[in-house]
């Protein structure tokens, strides 16, 4: 994040990030975290929540327009029904000239079924299926209901669109000589575990 954006004093919004994961390493560059969760089990994963957390949804989100300097969000984006109202938000609440950083698993990629991967291939219903079958439960993140398919072209179409600027688009996970992948329309999909937007806001 401090590539973009000095984190000292800056008052941070992480977007989905369960109990506070990644509070510690924000507070430690002196950043003013706050956090929104929809998940209350999740909310809580590390005992009672922290100050500044709240339960909501990120496709609504509690916030003002351009109150916070930046906006994280880290492995949500898959798992909500409408990733573009939620990227909106994102954007919606970061000042103009803030940072957004989003960043998501690709449907395609190696991991994109999640616990269910690589029979994702096969259709995510199928994959479900055959976890639940073969485990005598259902995987945390089912297909249509808390995981959903979504492309790197996708979130590039709305990234176009969108009121920011698009200031990156990384291989997260990668190394610096293979980013890119993400400038091969088909191969982004399936190459690249994981994938970064860095947007600023106008």
């Amino acid at each position: 994040m401090s590539r973009w954006r000095p984190l000292a004093g800056a008052v941070v919004l992480d977007v989905g990030g369960g109990p506070g994961w990644f509070r510690d390493a924000f507070r430690s560059r002196g950043a003013v975290y706050l956090a929104v969760e929809s998940d209350a089990g999740e909310l809580a994963g590390l005992g009672a929540p922290g100050p500044g957390s709240v339960q909501a949804s990120g496709l609504a989100l509690p916030i003002r327009q351009a109150a916070v300097d930046v906006t994280f969000s880290s492995n949500v984006l898959e798992h909500v029904p409408d990733p573009e109202r939620f990227a909106d938000e994102l954007v919606r609440v970061t000042r103009p000239g803030g940072t957004v950083f989003l960043g998501f698993t690709p449907w395609l990629s190696p991991w994109g079924g999640h616990e269910t991967s690589p029979y994702h291939y096969l259709g995510g219903h199928r994959a479900r299926r055959r976890y639940q079958a073969r485990h005598g439960h259902p995987p945390k993140n089912a297909f249509g209901r808390s995981l959903y398919a979504v492309s790197v072209s996708r979130m590039l179409r709305w990234a176009r669109s969108a009121d920011a600027e698009l200031v990156a688009v990384l291989a997260r996970y990668h190394p610096w000589w293979a980013q890119w992948l993400t400038r091969l329309p088909l191969v982004r999909e399936v190459a690249t575990w994981n994938v970064v937007l860095v947007l600023r806001p106008r």
